[in-house]
């Protein structure tokens, strides 16, 4: 499905509860092509100024959706840079008044809006304490962005729905560039992203199909490693916003040390299986899975969704590892679409939930 075809395919579905949602995820190839030919220069010079500046190690803050932004720029900061990384506490600052030495520490602060009071009051905090601050937003007038150092715009345009969908896959693809841009990498695999985003988003019958199963489930439990674990977050918090399932993620290790317990044959299990070491390190916890007769749920390469109960084949071949996870919570997100419909539900409007959330 081109970009063209995505836009007309939002269109068509109008009339429907949850058309914001649903036209918003159809524009993620279209985002993603944006980044990668309007964003993609500024982000070089972004990293480049910071590389020349040598931090001594990164710390990210954020909220919701684009926390779990921030842990998969953890992973490609340690893997891909070698340097340590962490996520921030904020109420530290902001509660507490902590004020710890940042000198030549990198912060990252990853928001849509760029307007919640604590993103914005922890930035300014940890400016005044010598820290490098980059700001990444969809909102490049936002306070965040003013109070920050450096800003990279995401480009997603504006998110109406209140779940967010292409500000998260359009802030992984920034995040890649930028940390890419720090070790001067080659960034030329990406370029592969926004057709094969429109492959998968194309297949949304399929995935109605599959919400089927899940209509009436009490809770679900989302397991990944790796890159894959943010993925595995992002989708449980897309299933508890939108259908207002209690959906569980854990990184496969921590599903073995104890809430494996929970598992049976009635409450599904959705794996995010990234193709790669995270994919392997995962096979232990599949394999016990299976052995307790779980309701499995295999997102990844298909011989892994042909061992499962269900699943949803990624198109992955030749896509890096790091690169995976823009694709694969694109399924995930339509799950979270569909399960929402199918339980008589409109995603656009989840109760007590604002799309601009002001935390201290």
């Amino acid at each position: 499905m081109s970009s063209t075809q995505s836009e007309g395919y939002g269109e068509r579905h109008s009339e429907r509860p949850g058309r914001i949602m649903l036209g918003e995820m159809a524009e993620q190839p279209a985002v993603l092509r944006r980044i990668l030919a309007d964003g993609a220069p500024r982000i070089r010079e972004v990293a480049a100024a910071i590389a020349a500046r040598k931090p001594r190690f990164v710390l990210l803050t954020a909220r919701g959706t684009s926390d779990n932004a921030a842990l998969y720029a953890k992973y490609l900061i340690e893997i891909r840079l070698g340097v340590p990384c962490g996520l921030t506490s904020m109420s530290t600052i902001t509660a507490y008044g902590a004020r710890p030495d940042l000198s030549d520490v990198l912060v990252i602060t990853v928001s849509q809006s760029g307007g919640s009071p604590d993103l914005v009051d922890s930035t300014r905090a940890a400016r005044a304490a010598g820290a490098i601050t980059l700001a990444v937003t969809n909102n490049a007038d936002s306070p965040l962005a003013a109070v920050s150092e450096h800003h990279i715009d995401i480009l997603a345009g504006p998110e109406k729905a209140l779940p967010a969908t292409k500000t998260y896959t359009a802030s992984l693809l920034a995040l890649y560039l930028f940390v890419e841009g720090l070790r001067g990498g080659d960034v030329s695999a990406a370029e592969a992203l926004p057709e094969l985003a429109d492959r998968i988003l194309a297949r949304q019958d399929e995935v109605r199909a599959l919400a089927s199963r899940y209509r009436f489930a009490e809770r679900m439990v989302i397991t990944s490693r790796g890159y894959g674990y943010p993925t595995a977050k992002e989708a449980a918090l897309k299933l508890m916003e939108t259908s207002y399932i209690p959906a569980l993620s854990y990184s496969g290790a921590d599903l073995l040390h104890g809430p494996l317990a929970m598992v049976d044959n009635i409450s599904p299990v959705i794996a995010v299986v990234t193709d790669g070491r995270g994919g392997q390190a995962l096979q232990p916890v599949l394999d016990r899975l299976r052995g307790r007769g779980a309701d499995l749920f295999v997102v990844g390469p298909k011989p892994q969704v042909d061992a499962a109960s269900a699943g949803f084949v990624l198109p992955v071949e030749g896509v890096p590892e790091e690169l995976q996870p823009i694709l694969e919570i694109l399924p995930l997100q339509l799950l979270a679409y569909e399960v929402t419909i199918a339980r008589g539900q409109d995603p656009d409007a989840p109760r007590a939930l604002a799309k601009v959330t002001e935390t201290h």
